[in-house]
């Protein structure tokens, strides 16, 4: 059986903040606000494939109010989050994301945003899309305020056997 999940994350950019995406710091006079390191990309991945085995979401598992969670690497709760999907018996397949920003230009570094998530995921790098996009100027991603990440996976239930040996 298939299950998809999608996944959105978004935050304010500001000064005095390191902006990290997929793992990766970007040389920019602004970064993303947020508890942990601020890296959307990592989080909408996390909620995707969390939402594709219908368990509890990023913010549930992480709460932002919660000290252990304070400058937390992102690319760490991915695994964690991997870890569960594959915990409660799916495998993943594959995930792709789109980040919407209009500042900074991120085609020099998404091939190491995709190294860096499929390393955490545990998957091949060809299961991994990373895709950057404007949005021409408009709301709150085209006017710098903040940027945007949409994210999906893919994943598949393991065998039934396998289901009942991991509980499921």
């Amino acid at each position: 059986m298939m299950r998809v999940g999608h996944g959105f994350d978004a935050h304010r950019l500001v000064e005095g903040r390191a902006l990290v995406l997929g793992g990766v710091r970007i040389a920019f006079e602004r970064g993303a606000l947020g508890h942990s390191d601020g890296d959307a990309l990592a989080h909408a991945l996390a909620d995707a494939l969390l939402g594709a085995a219908a368990l509890e979401d990023l913010g549930t598992r992480f709460p932002a109010g919660d000290a252990r969670w304070k400058d937390a690497d992102s690319l760490e709760l991915l695994a964690q989050c991997a870890s569960a999907v594959r915990a409660a018996g799916f495998t993943i397949v594959n995930v792709d994301a789109t980040i919407v920003v209009e500042q900074p230009r991120l085609a020099p570094f998404i091939d190491r945003m995709r190294a860096n998530v499929a390393a955490r995921l545990a998957v091949a790098l060809d299961a991994v899309g990373v895709k950057a996009k404007t949005s021409e100027g408009m709301g709150y991603t085209g006017d710098g305020a903040g940027l945007a990440v949409h994210a999906v996976a893919l994943l598949e239930r393991r065998s039934t056997d396998e289901g009942r040996a991991a509980g499921h």
